[in-house]
């Protein structure tokens, strides 16, 4: 028996129906599904293992486990630009964009060019995907310098009109993981935050609001004062 074979077999025998319903009732709505949680996912992810193959041979399958499943287990070192643009292209719901986003394309070497230039495409789910990169790699890369975010802002003030639903909530993703890196970058995405405020846009104006009351909260600044005291010290 394949190895792939064997991944279908273990993934019907976790299938949920109920479960399946309610992600239709979240805006999941992939052609066949399994139902699988993404923890029990995860575990077989660690079960298998990093694998490059595999991985391109899952994603063919096309079943929502299967294809979340391959943004686990794939190898960023080996995901060429091609892979990638022939990935995106093909996300049609929210779940699988952000998955694959998180788990895989923003751990690879053309994350921040890929999260430049499809935040500013047209197609809903590529340019969701330009904005959930940045929000990931706001809080994962830790080499990353602040300018590079803010490039990032500047392109969240260029696109924040746009009021589709899935766009605008991955807009405010970035601008809040942002704003929530470090001290400096706080300043800077409450400024841009409040240019946007300023905008004739009623999804611009939501998004800000929205970063505004995290971005100011005692909560956030308090941890990012002590987090500036932990570094002098």
């Amino acid at each position: 028996m394949d190895l792939e074979e064997d991944i279908l077999l273990k993934l019907k025998s976790l299938s949920n129906p109920k479960a399946v319903e309610g992600m239709r009732r979240y805006g999941i709505t992939p052609e066949e599904t399994f139902g699988v949680s993404i923890p029990n996912l995860r575990k077989i992810a660690r079960e298998i293992g990093i694998n490059h193959n595999l991985a391109l041979k899952l994603w063919n399958i096309n079943i929502r486990e299967t294809r979340i499943l391959a943004s686990m287990i794939d190898d960023p070192k080996l995901v060429s630009e091609e892979q990638m643009e022939d990935w995106v292209k093909t996300f049609d719901y929210w779940e699988i964009c952000d998955q694959v986003c998180q788990n895989l394309f923003a751990h690879t070497r053309f994350a921040y060019s890929k999260a430049l230039e499809w935040s500013k495409r047209n197609e809903e789910f590529v340019k969701r995907a330009g904005f959930t990169i940045m929000a990931r790699l706001a809080v994962g890369d830790k080499k990353k310098e602040d300018k590079e975010f803010e490039e990032f802002l500047k392109v969240i003030v260029d696109e924040v009109v746009d009021d589709r639903t899935y766009v605008k909530k991955a807009v405010n993703w970035a601008l809040r993981q942002i704003g929530k890196r470090n001290l400096y970058l706080n300043k800077k995405a409450i400024e841009t935050a409040l240019k946007i405020k300023e905008l004739d846009s009623k999804t611009a104006r939501w998004i800000a609001s929205d970063a505004l009351r995290e971005l100011t909260s005692e909560k956030i600044q308090m941890r990012l004062n002590k987090k500036v005291i932990s570094q002098k010290g």
